[in-house]
């Protein structure tokens, strides 16, 4: 949006979709004037009471609102406080020329915030009149109407395609440094990569004609080190990316991992089995999922108790651990020592609302399903980690469950695109589906 200081000045009309997506949004449109439709103030008056992150993002915009308003009345245009930024107001119920209630034949509060839009364009005279929607329907009733709409863009990732996998091939390395590697462990970053200096943390897989080896940049002794596969709690990995990710989530010196890949390439099943590897550094571990209900439908119209109502969601998880128990016999130690981790809250397995606002020390926390979260959700639960905590993120940015996320908007595409070449942050992209053939057919063909 900053982009638009040399244009001319725009009025921009904000949903709510915005505002619960972050409630600071009406301060990142540069000089712009903002307007901000009555019915977008009913609906965060819904939206105001509760625990989720929604909740909260409205809580705060009506905060946010009360404070630049000021002793001023809201019908009438008010200065943004800051330098540069424009005016706003809000906007009361009005009927355009073009009635949206009638082209789409409902009365709703969507089709309200055209007709406040619609009748803005109609008095804003040489200015544009935008609305700015995290709702793409909405933003095609909007074109449909001849008002020009778009999304929010602030924070949003320019281009999945390039983002960072965590991963670099290097095909021509000296023959004589890969056998360097295996015999000591580790060489000159400059002597194998050359004078451009590597990302911290960045994985390599090293070539040399049919010699190869696996290898990361290790930012603390600026050299190249070899990566050993190794197990992790009677998973072995089955690919480079595997064992990148659990040498990553396994290394004390990294504090923050994602993992992102389609189905079936092992994320939640690696982070789990690597997170048990080193149980005996945490005093807890937490594997979490957001909770996304059915056809945006909230869990209580769930039958049943609140276990009843949850089980569902985390069952995916439960299965992951029952994969890694059962590659143990009953007999063993550690096939008895997973159910008594479970007993003993050693090992919880919960939704992710149920930690928000607890400090997190001592304590290897995984988040599945990452790509459900909103940048802000990212934010606030790594600004919970105490002393002595691993965050790992896992998800695939393709499959977003949630209504006003895409690949490019939601928190793991905005974590991994923000947080890289950081020396307490590592990434890897698992590409190869290990689920079994026919996951792999699924995921390739269809």
């Amino acid at each position: 949006m900053a982009q638009e200081k040399s244009k001319e000045k725009k009025i921009f009309v904000l949903d709510t979709s915005v505002i619960i997506f972050e409630h600071n949004s009406i301060m990142n449109f540069a000089e712009h004037d903002i307007g901000i439709p009555i019915t977008v103030l009913e609906e965060l008056d819904q939206f105001k009471k509760g625990n989720d992150t929604k909740n909260f993002e409205a809580r705060e915009f009506i905060r946010l609102l009360d404070k630049l308003a000021k002793d001023q009345m809201l019908h009438n245009w008010n200065p943004l406080n800051g330098k540069g930024k424009g005016n706003f107001k809000v906007l009361m119920h009005a009927k355009s020329k073009i009635d949206a209630n009638e082209v789409f034949d409902e009365e709703k509060a969507d089709h309200r915030i055209l007709n406040s839009a619609l009748q803005l364009q109609q008095e804003a005279k040489g200015k544009k009149v935008i609305l700015v929607s995290k709702d793409i329907n909405l933003r095609l009733k909007a074109k449909s109407l001849g008002l020009p709409a778009e999304d929010y863009n602030t924070g949003k990732v320019k281009n999945v395609s390039t983002l960072y996998t965590g991963k670099t091939v290097h095909d021509r390395t000296s023959p004589d440094k890969i056998n360097e590697l295996y015999e000591q462990g580790s060489c000159d970053a400059a002597e194998v990569l050359g004078s451009k200096k590597p990302l911290k943390n960045n994985y390599y897989i090293l070539k040399s004609g049919k010699k190869s080896i696996l290898a990361y940049y290790n930012p603390a002794t600026e050299k190249i080190e070899h990566v050993e596969k190794r197990a992790a709690y009677g998973i072995k990995p089955r690919n480079a990316e595997q064992t990148f990710a659990i040498h990553a989530i396994l290394n004390p010196d990294i504090k923050l991992v994602t993992m992102q890949g389609v189905a079936g390439t092992g994320k939640t099943l690696i982070a789990l089995a690597a997170a048990l590897e080193q149980k005996r550094n945490f005093k807890q571990i937490y594997l979490a999922r957001p909770i996304v209900p059915l056809s945006n439908k909230d869990i209580g119209y769930l039958p049943g108790d609140i276990k009843s109502k949850l089980n569902p969601y985390m069952e995916p998880l439960w299965d992951n651990l029952k994969f890694i128990q059962n590659q143990y016999h009953e007999t063993d130690k550690e096939y008895s020592k997973l159910t008594e981790m479970v007993n003993h809250e050693k090992l919880v397995i919960t939704p992710l609302a149920y930690i928000r606002g607890r400090s997190l020390s001592n304590i290897c926390f995984i988040v599945d399903e990452a790509q459900n979260l909103t940048p802000h959700e990212v934010k606030t639960i790594i600004t919970r980690a105490g002393e002595n905590t691993k965050i790992i993120f896992t998800g695939d940015i393709y499959q977003i469950d949630t209504p006003y996320l895409d690949s490019q908007s939601n928190g793991l595409s905005y974590l991994i695109d923000r947080v890289k070449n950081h020396e307490l942050y590592a990434h890897i992209t698992l590409e190869k589906g290990e689920r079994s053939e026919l996951a792999n057919l699924a995921n390739e063909l269809l």
